[in-house]
């Protein structure tokens, strides 16, 4: 893989990670554009101890523009767009409406003494799948599964080392009634300036059990029961085991776990890198084959945290969507969104039925 690092316009970096040694990546970006926006207020909220980002200048971001207006295909002699390249593979670049930014132009006025604020710092990337519009992750190759994978390394190394990154949380999210607002396959990487709250959860859950048990890692132990079990487990390799949580929240959901537990995708080998990408492909195309329609999802690598109890990490991927029918969407109503307590309508074990039937 070759990697290039250029400036757009703007001053906001792009990198080229490119499966070709030959390739070349000088193309200028001819664009005027205004200076990004700075860095997001964060809020705390006493009540829960969860920061809240309140970044107003995200609500002109670019809304679901025709493909001929898309900003993350290729630039042409009569467009430019944000990848001032004619082809690529793999293209990541700071997002240009940041929830978080390393943009602070000053620290921000207490609110209330109940109320601690400070500046959002942090940063967001854009991750482009492919060059080619009307792809999805599941019509990608292995081969450039492992370019994304690399990618997603290469950037969770990089951003660990800025200051004040508690986090680096990479994603994808995948149709419109997900929330979607460019139909270009990509997905999102964002470096916190803190831990995140369903982190925190996951984290003194497996503190809890490695003090009962000696120091044992929770999640690999729950993974070991669930391949033993195996009435969960959609598919499996040499390195990988995709399954259905027992206690699944969503009417589809299924979590992709190396068997070796690492804290994070740098610390994957060459062998767990190549064996993802023949075994997450298959599964999408599970996902698209339940209702023969394009499936809605949310793809979220949980890590561990940059600095503080990576012992107790397991990396894996959370994979779900909110459809529950051909015709049904799973909505987040009074139950989940108040109070978080989920009401799922497909019970784990006949999901991952209907996911090794697909």
């Amino acid at each position: 893989m070759k990697r290039t690092a250029i400036a757009l316009a703007d001053g906001r970096e792009l990198i080229y990670f490119d499966e070709r040694d030959d390739a070349v990546r000088d193309q200028p970006d001819r664009r005027e554009l205004p200076p990004p926006p700075p860095a997001s207020q964060l809020r705390l909220d006493p009540l829960t101890d969860e920061w809240v980002a309140v970044a107003v200048h995200r609500q002109t971001r670019t809304f679901l523009p025709p493909a001929d207006q898309c900003p993350l295909c290729p630039s042409t002699d009569g467009r430019q767009s944000e990848i001032p390249a004619p082809d690529y593979d793999v293209a990541v670049f700071e997002n240009r409406f940041p929830s978080l930014s390393g943009r602070v132009a000053e620290e921000p006025a207490e609110i209330t003494p109940f109320t601690p604020v400070r500046p959002g710092r942090g940063r967001c990337e854009v991750v482009c799948f492919t060059d080619d519009h009307n792809a999805s992750f599941a019509s990608l190759p292995p081969r450039r599964v492992r370019t994304v994978l690399d990618a997603l390394a290469d950037r969770t190394s990089a951003l660990a080392e800025l200051p004040g990154v508690e986090q680096v949380f990479c994603f994808e999210n995948r149709g419109v009634e997900i929330g979607v607002t460019l139909h270009h396959p990509h997905g999102q990487i964002y470096a916190y300036p803190f831990v995140t709250p369903r982190t925190r959860a996951l984290l003194a859950a497996a503190r809890r059990h490695a003090e009962r048990t000696g120091g044992r890692n929770l999640y690999a132990d729950v993974l070991a029961a669930e391949r033993a079990d195996g009435d969960r487990v959609v598919a499996a390799n040499e390195h990988w085991t995709a399954y259905v949580p027992a206690a699944a929240r969503w009417p589809f959901e299924v979590h992709v776990a190396p068997h070796r537990p690492v804290p994070d995708i740098p610390a994957l080998d060459d062998a767990e890198r190549d064996a993802f990408g023949p075994l997450y492909l298959d599964l999408l195309r599970r996902f698209d084959g339940l209702f023969d329609v394009p499936m809605p999802y949310i793809a979220a690598w949980h890590q561990a945290p940059v600095r503080v109890d990576r012992e107790l990490g397991h990396l894996h991927l959370q994979l779900f969507s909110i459809r529950r029918a051909k015709d049904k969407l799973k909505y987040l109503a009074g139950s989940e969104s108040a109070m978080g307590v989920f009401i799922n309508d497909i019970a784990p074990e006949r999901a991952a039925e209907l996911l090794r039937a697909a």
